[in-house]
């Protein structure tokens, strides 16, 4: 019988075996040393991003430019014609042009910070993923450099980041630097999320369910929604301006989009749809529920968007994790009124 050791062509499932070095037929041979060609398949370069402008910013850059020099110009005559009724009209009206130049200033500079600030968590993200992949451990100390620097601003944190700052240099992977960070710095962020997301559906759940109209339940779902979104990305260091938030709105759909919307694998889904549980809520309750589940889904996109981290070393939450009470909720109100019923058939018979 031939030895399992010598056979070249072992399945890749042989249990492990042992046997002695100086065995015959034991030959010893050192590892192959990395080559360039292996180094670029476990780092692989970056898409390259795509130069040039695109007719949409074409478009908009020269619209932007066109009223920009419309409002100018009525803002000019405007002045001309107070300096024309009375001069202190004039000073007026160039005193309120300041003042409109100055907020002007102000909310573009904010709205710059804010998509900076988006797009510098952006690249902590990448950079993250890219240090997971290779093991750099300079890389992923400066991700944890750049992410204690953002904790700074959040009170909550200050415990987390003195024991993350005291451990920095007992670890040597980096990879595992980044799962330390993780869990360390977003373990208590992440549990906030799940309470905002989770609060946020058994609201919309209970709010579309007693709403006596479909126009009241669409805008407050979209309320809830934008609300919910801007909180997500406030509490993992985003301040997103009205342009963040439509860049963010725009990430959170796209994410959406590319998971495939409603995951029809999670454990609450099936059991909303297999189990005929909405078979025995009305018709009312049942909406609530589906509407909560999809808030719930929009958040679960949310986090996955503004957090600053990859899902590594800490579980991605679920749908389960945050609308498990949804169901109990609906339930516990189809239950209600028929108590209510039965109580009152007892006090009438009485």
């Amino acid at each position: 019988m031939a030895d399992p050791r010598n056979d070249r062509h072992r399945p890749e499932n042989t249990r492990p075996q042992v046997f002695r070095l100086d065995e015959a037929g034991i030959v010893v041979t050192e590892a192959p040393a990395p080559t360039e060609e292996a180094d670029e398949i476990v780092a692989p370069a970056p898409p390259a991003r795509r130069r040039g402008f695109s007719l949409g910013a074409v478009f908009w850059t020269a619209l932007g430019g066109l009223a920009s020099l419309g409002i100018g110009l009525a803002v000019t005559r405007l002045i001309e014609d107070l300096f024309a009724q009375t001069q202190a009209l004039g000073y007026l009206g160039v005193a309120l042009a300041g003042l409109l130049a100055v907020s002007v200033l102000a909310i573009i500079g904010r709205e710059v910070a804010g998509l900076m600030r988006f797009s510098s968590l952006d690249s902590i993200r990448e950079r993250a993923v890219l240090a997971l992949a290779t093991d750099d451990r300079p890389l992923a100390e400066a991700v944890t450099h750049d992410l204690l620097g953002i904790a700074k601003e959040m009170p909550a944190l200050a415990r987390a980041r003195g024991d993350l700052s005291s451990h920095l240099g007992a670890i040597i992977d980096g990879a595992d630097l980044v799962r330390l960070t993780e869990r360390t710095l977003m373990a208590p962020l992440d549990a906030r999320a799940r309470q905002l997301v989770s609060d946020t559906a058994k609201r919309v759940s209970v709010v579309t369910a007693v709403s006596p109209r479909a126009v009241v339940d669409l805008l407050f779902v979209l309320y809830s929604a934008f609300v919910l979104i801007r909180r997500l990305a406030e509490l993992y260091g985003g301040r997103p301006g009205a342009l963040g938030m439509l860049r963010l709105v725009r990430h959170v759909l796209s994410h959406l989009a590319v998971t495939g919307g409603m995951a029809a694998g999670d454990t609450l889904v099936q059991e909303l749809v297999g189990s005929g549980i909405a078979a025995r809520l009305s018709a009312r309750l049942g909406e609530g529920v589906v509407n909560g589940l999809l808030t719930a889904r929009l958040g679960l996109a949310a986090i996955a968007v503004t957090r600053p981290l990859p899902f590594t070393a800490l579980p991605a939450p679920r749908v389960a994790d945050v609308a498990a009470g949804l169901m109990k909720k609906a339930q516990e109100e189809e239950v209600r009124p028929q108590l209510g019923s039965r109580r009152a058939g007892k006090a009438e018979g009485e």
